[in-house]
């Protein structure tokens, strides 16, 4: 067997990101009554996304990432609700909205019985253990990393010698990195020199650069690579 160890990414990959990040947010409006409507959660996923990506690159940190989001999406409106007091409500139904992408819990149930099964994600430590534990996953995963617990995120080296010394694992062959995104997923395996398998459901083309060594359009398709 070639894999001693599978990485898996959590949102994209594992959670339905897009789905929770909706629930959360229109819970979040209601629970503080504010007008809420498509255009609301499309101008937070502009700003969210702008916001992660300055994360991943280093340019902020995770503290800080919890409320400019909401002091960007809020600016020039007179709400009577701090950034702070909204993150918190927020947070606590992301971690809440547990939804998994159709065959996460067979690759995760298939893969445990074969390899140490590890999820590594940027995402926030209090959110992604919450969503884990209230999912069926809990019963599969090997160990959970964060980019919080780690001090250092995707795709930086640091995470990974993290994740590698948590796991027990001293040989880069014997992993194999799952993600959706190719700038901090298979950008974090190429740079560490592990193997990387892209998770591209809506078979988007890579401009990237980047080679994966394998690509999947559903996660049953690790079965077949595995």
């Amino acid at each position: 067997m070639k894999y001693d160890v599978v990485l898996l990414d959590a949102d994209g990959t594992l959670f339905d990101y897009d789905r929770a990040q909706a629930y959360a947010l229109e819970k979040t409006y209601k629970h503080f009554r504010i007008p809420y409507n498509t255009a609301e959660l499309k101008r937070f996923r502009l700003i969210n996304d702008r916001i992660w990506l300055d994360y991943e690159q280093g340019k902020i940190d995770s503290k800080s990432l919890r409320t400019v989001r909401f002091e960007q999406l809020f600016a020039g409106r007179n709400l009577q609700v701090s950034s702070e007091d909204f993150s918190t409500v927020y947070l606590k139904h992301l971690g809440d909205a547990a939804f998994l992408i159709e065959g996460a819990e067979e690759a995760c149930r298939y893969l445990s019985a074969k390899y140490r099964v590890a999820i590594i994600t940027n995402g926030l430590t209090e959110v992604q253990l919450k969503r884990i534990g209230r999912s069926p996953l809990r019963d599969y995963i090997y160990e959970i990393v964060t980019s919080e617990e780690a001090g250092c995120s995707k795709p930086g080296a640091g995470i990974f010698d993290y994740a590698f010394r948590k796991i027990a694992c001293s040989d880069k062959e014997k992993a194999l990195i799952v993600g959706d995104s190719l700038s901090s997923d298979i950008q974090g395996g190429h740079n560490y020199g592990i193997d990387t398998c892209w998770y591209n459901p809506q078979g988007r083309v890579n401009g990237s650069g980047l080679k994966p060594r394998y690509e999947i359009r559903h996660l049953r398709e690790l079965q077949v690579i595995l």
